[in-house]
């Protein structure tokens, strides 16, 4: 029963970089006909300006050339492209396998060329390049995962410490404003008692997506935990982060969610609003957001407050 073909062969893009036109037009025939796509060069210096321009996966090259050599050409490809690099040598050069493999080339052949030989260690080549590929997609959907909350695609708890961190440690650096929200649903646990938990996802899901509309790119939004949100606002006082609360808290009225037949429900949310002052611990920070959020509660819900206390301090929804 004849093989069937190598799948990845069709989107693998190769490289031969040799000055001996007689190897370079032997091996791209015949990689052409194996279903590859190949390009051809003659120096080093051509391939590297070759690979500025095109996407090229595996790079087939001679270590014995004029100029450059192969070599030094796996050296600046390992450094600067993600490309493999298969080197090919003479029997009796002085260059070895391990000279080769510490430079970054994926794989080692010897002239003269047989061509089953390196059709089988491109197709291993090939294969290892798309296995540590989808490895790398997996990391990034990992690492986005344990940075993001499920339900509502923002930030988690857990990236909100961190970021806030950081954003201290800018503002330390550059002399920025540093400010903070704290935002939480009114009257959620009522919510999802009456209308159950699938219908208090729902919500919770467009708080994220009104919250992040809001938002310039450089601020980050995060749920904070249950039906709790905070947003950092990076160089931005506490007058300006105010504005940016009303703005939500606003959007967040004007929308409706229908729980149930016939049913129309208003959501409302309070707003904790502070200023990072000079030197305070990351706890201080959080908690006087707290302290301004719970302000706000006491002030009847649906409004903001800022401590210190600003100009806008607990404006009431009309």
């Amino acid at each position: 029963m004849k093989e069937q073909p190598i799948k990845y062969n069709m989107n693998t893009r190769i490289l031969i970089v040799d000055d001996d036109p007689a190897i370079r037009e032997s091996m791209h025939e015949y990689l052409e006909m194996e279903g590859f796509h190949a390009d051809t060069l003659s120096s080093s210096e051509e391939a590297i300006n070759f690979l500025k321009l095109n996407k090229i996966d595996i790079v087939i090259t001679d270590i014995m050339m004029l100029g450059m050599n192969g070599l030094e050409l796996t050296d600046i490809i390992k450094k600067k492209f993600d490309t493999d690099v298969i080197v090919m040598t003479g029997y009796s050069a002085e260059h070895s396998y391990e000279e080769a493999i510490s430079k970054g080339a994926s794989d080692f052949i010897f002239k003269p060329i047989r061509f089953e030989e390196l059709h089988l260690r491109l197709r291993r080549v090939a294969k290892e390049r798309q296995i540590a590929k989808e490895r790398d997609q997996i990391l990034e959907k990992l690492k986005k995962l344990a940075i993001t909350d499920g339900l509502t695609k923002l930030y988690n708890s857990r990236y909100f410490y961190k970021q806030l961190d950081l954003e201290i440690d800018r503002l330390n650096r550059y002399n920025h404003s540093l400010s903070l929200l704290l935002i939480d649903i009114d009257h959620f646990k009522k919510y999802n008692d009456t209308y159950g938990h699938l219908e208090g996802d729902k919500v919770l899901t467009r708080m994220g997506q009104i919250i992040k509309s809001c938002l310039r790119r450089m601020d980050t939004a995060h749920r904070y935990g249950g039906e709790e949100f905070t947003v950092i606002l990076p160089e931005t006082a506490c007058d300006e982060a105010a504005f940016v609360a009303e703005r939500i808290r606003e959007s967040i009225e004007d929308e409706r969610f229908s729980p149930a037949a016939g049913k129309e429900i208003q959501i409302t949310v309070s707003v904790g609003v502070t200023e990072y002052q000079s030197d305070e611990r990351i706890s201080v920070f959080v908690q006087r957001a707290d302290k301004a959020l719970y302000k706000s509660k006491d002030n009847g819900r649906n409004c903001l407050s800022c401590l210190p206390e600003k100009s806008l301090t607990a404006k009431k929804a009309t």
